[in-house]
């Protein structure tokens, strides 16, 4: 991604706005974030940015539900939303003539989603649908249990989808207040990345979204997770005969110093990941892990996770256990591999394997401008541009002994939050 080609901004309103031109091909990419997500949400309100999201493609006066849909498809578009811990967004992709539908819809939207009552009941069931769907997975309730038991006061102990019983209370007039609230210019980035003059481009912004007034003062997040002082264990048990183990450790946000030699650690032992919009899962079978417990019978499948975030997050293992085999055979190997690096160290090669496969990911990653936009806008959140123009130096810049350091310094047995999904039908070792 080219600096020389953006332009960053702000309007009288508040709204940001990061611009880069790529004349590559004659499409464009405008995204919308929110600087809200389940971070944001209290007990009782669970899951409530997610369905404002939902809402949000409810329609407006000017868009009645369906019609935004259909203007895209008759200009050749594609469009989306998603909601994650730190961050609400939506995007539209156009042949770069028609873009400024994008500005359109969302500059409407911002300011003039409805909320009908009847759409807001027939949302509830969708999103109930949507959990209950999500509940017939154990590693899915594996996974809230262990999120809920390593975070004691921070909002991350919360899914993004929410409670069920939170969703079966919200008004119609809590997911106003909170749209009110929080999708604002004023708490909102405009990105737009395209075969566009970045000038033109903010003067259209400038005219959709100018006019929209400032919202209220977003309200502080003031919650910090104290130190994880005890190892904490869920066992649940179930009907599925395939058994599953999380392993997790506090780890610091995007923006810490470690967050880099973390990474690479992450890539060593589970394989290099994109992290954009489409990226997350490892694509080799070289990495540590998959030969200390694939390779060995231990498990059919094995990874592990660490994503940049605003507020210190987690560092997780997760694994499915082979048949036959006991939760501790797992668990022992997983803490195994730690260990050797908290011991050993990593070997100059791998290192560089590491580092040149997570730079590739990186690339492939932001191949297009609607990949591009995510990651200008996605980085605005997490961190800012500057972090995303450093990415790759700062990766690059890891060495050996930074991975030993933070394996040393992040994984010990008492900051271990730790999962078994156990069958109850005699079938598993455990």
């Amino acid at each position: 991604m080219a600096p020389e080609t953006r332009l960053k901004t702000t309007l009288d309103n508040g709204l940001q706005v990061i611009l880069q031109e790529s004349h590559v091909a004659p499409v464009a990419s405008f995204w919308i974030y929110y600087r809200v997500g389940s971070r944001n949400e209290l007990p009782g309100t669970t899951g409530i940015s997610h369905w404002v999201e939902h809402m949000l493609f409810k329609g407006t006066e000017q868009f009645p539900r369906g019609e935004f849909d259909r203007a895209v498809a008759r200009a050749g578009g594609l469009f989306n939303g998603m909601t994650t811990q730190d961050w609400t967004t939506y995007f539209e992709t156009f042949p770069a003539d028609r873009i400024e539908l994008a500005l359109q819809v969302e500059s409407d939207r911002m300011a003039n989603a409805v909320f009908e009552p009847g759409e807001v009941e027939s949302e509830r069931t969708v999103i109930l649908s949507e959990r209950e769907g999500s509940e017939n997975s154990y590693f899915y309730l594996l996974s809230e249990e262990v999120q809920a038991a390593a975070f004691q006061v921070h909002s991350y102990h919360h899914p993004i989808i929410g409670w069920k019983s939170d969703l079966q209370s919200l008004t119609r007039e809590d997911l106003y207040r909170h749209y009110r609230t929080y999708y604002t210019p004023n708490n909102a980035v405009a990105v737009a990345v395209g075969d566009f003059d970045r000038e033109q481009m903010l003067a259209r912004i400038a005219d959709f979204f100018g006019a929209i007034p400032r919202g209220p003062a977003v309200p502080p997040m003031r919650l910090v997770e104290p130190e994880q002082r005890a190892e904490r264990r869920v066992v649940l048990r179930g009907r599925d005969r395939t058994g599953y183990l999380l392993l997790c450790f506090h780890a610091p946000a995007a923006t810490h110093p470690d967050f880099f030699p973390l990474m690479v650690m992450d890539a060593v032992l589970g394989g290099a990941k994109g992290m954009g919009m489409l990226g997350g899962n490892a694509n080799n079978r070289s990495n540590r892990l998959y030969q200390a417990l694939v390779d060995r019978d231990l498990a059919v499948a094995v990874g592990s996770s660490y994503r940049p975030t605003v507020d210190p997050n987690l560092f997780s293992f997760y694994a499915t256990l082979a048949p036959g085999v006991h939760h501790q055979q797992v668990e022992d190997a997983l803490w195994a591999e730690i260990v050797r690096i908290q011991e050993q160290g990593v070997e100059a090669p791998e290192l560089e394997k590491a580092i040149k496969q997570t730079r590739a990911q990186f690339v492939y990653s932001s191949e297009s401008v609607t990949y591009q936009a995510y990651w200008l806008g996605f980085s605005e959140m997490v961190a800012s541009i500057d972090w995303l123009d450093g990415w790759l130096d700062q990766l690059s810049a890891v060495t050996a002994a930074d991975v030993q350091r933070v394996a040393r310094q992040y994984f010990a047995p008492h900051r271990q939050t730790v999962g078994w999904y156990v069958p109850d039908d005699g079938s598993d070792a455990s």
